[in-house]
């Protein structure tokens, strides 16, 4: 296996990174994006690209408060499982959240033991006081819904698990 890069995303990645998404939102993996939605979201992509450019890989860091953001859309090519990627891009956004001010990273997730082993454990439902849920629960976008455990939410993420991190 070559080597890989991991840099953040451009707007000409986004039809790359829709294809790594496309097989998992056929497997129910994960919701689909329309491509007006990874475009709007493009600069809190990572991707990883190997040595011929191809984008092998790809994370985004989504804040949700002052405190807290969500590592999203985190695919790794199928023929890059187990080198290293999936480390490298959730490396790469917590570097970011860091540099953010961020410090706790939230995640939606059926690979459990991946994210276990970057320090990232299940979570509880009351993970932020009132007075912010208060304030989160006006976000439209469906991560953050996700993060509060919302009713009308639950549908999607049915066998995923809620986990956090400190950093």
């Amino acid at each position: 296996m070559s080597s890989f890069t991991v840099r953040p995303a451009r707007t000409a990645d986004v039809r790359a990174i829709q294809g790594l998404l496309e097989p998992f939102v056929q497997r129910r993996i994960l919701l689909g994006k329309d491509p007006v939605v990874l475009f709007e979201a493009v600069q809190e992509f990572l991707v990883a690209e190997d040595a011929d450019g191809v984008v092998i890989g790809c994370g985004a860091l989504h804040v949700i408060w002052e405190d807290i953001g969500e590592v999203r859309t985190l695919i790794v090519a199928d023929g890059w499982l187990h080198h290293g990627v999936g480390r490298a891009v959730v490396d790469g956004l917590e570097e970011r959240a860091r540099r953010l001010g961020l410090s706790r990273l939230f995640c939606l997730t059926f690979e459990v033991d991946f994210f276990t082993r970057r320090g990232f454990a299940p979570i509880g439902e009351q993970v932020v006081d009132a007075d912010v849920y208060s304030q989160l629960v006006r976000s439209p976008d469906e991560g953050v819904a996700e993060f509060l455990d919302l009713a009308h939410v639950k549908p999607n993420t049915l066998g995923n698990t809620r986990m956090l991190k400190h950093l």
